[in-house]
């Protein structure tokens, strides 16, 4: 979701730890997903088979929410395939429980803003950036290595065989 950077950017200039420079702006439809020396081929396939279920998807977000140390932007457009994932793999608790058992799409903004100031900052900066329009045309199955995160799967979304 490149044109959901500048939400990420704001967070940033107000303070760059509460960033993961490197991770694009994106929502992530189950985390923690399968380790990565877990994943097998089937797990691809339904990966392959849900994002063909979905349309590309026009977006508008609208929503700055915020806990305990967390800044995010509700994307309520995506939470039907969100809950696919989860129904999916429902033996996955999403987030560890962080945030309930149905967790909103979200794009995460800021982690770590336990400085009531600083999460204010961001909350203002980001909330002064919308509404903001953009689209999700692919899903990404990433996962973390040894080497940090690596792509594994790209898949465009509406498109029957995947490919």
């Amino acid at each position: 979701m490149p044109e959901a950077a500048p939400l990420l950017d704001a967070a940033w200039r107000i303070d760059p730890a509460l960033v993961r420079r490197g991770v694009p702006a994106h929502v992530s439809l189950l985390y923690p997903f399968i380790p990565e020396p877990a994943l097998t081929g089937e797990d691809e396939q339904h990966v392959r088979s849900l994002a063909a279920r979905f349309p590309v998807a026009e977006l508008l977000l609208e929503e700055v929410v915020t806990a305990s140390g967390f800044v995010g932007v509700n994307v309520p457009g995506l939470q039907p395939i969100v809950d696919a994932f989860h129904a999916q793999w429902p033996e996955l608790r999403p987030y560890k429980g962080r945030f309930g058992t149905r967790p909103a799409a979200h794009v995460t903004v800021a982690m770590g803003a336990d400085n009531p100031t600083a999460a204010a900052g961001v909350r203002a900066a980001v909330d002064g950036l919308l509404p903001l329009r953009t689209r999700a045309a692919a899903v990404q199955l990433v996962a973390l290595t040894e080497q940090g995160w690596q792509s594994r799967l790209s898949v465009p979304l509406g498109v029957p065989d995947g490919s």
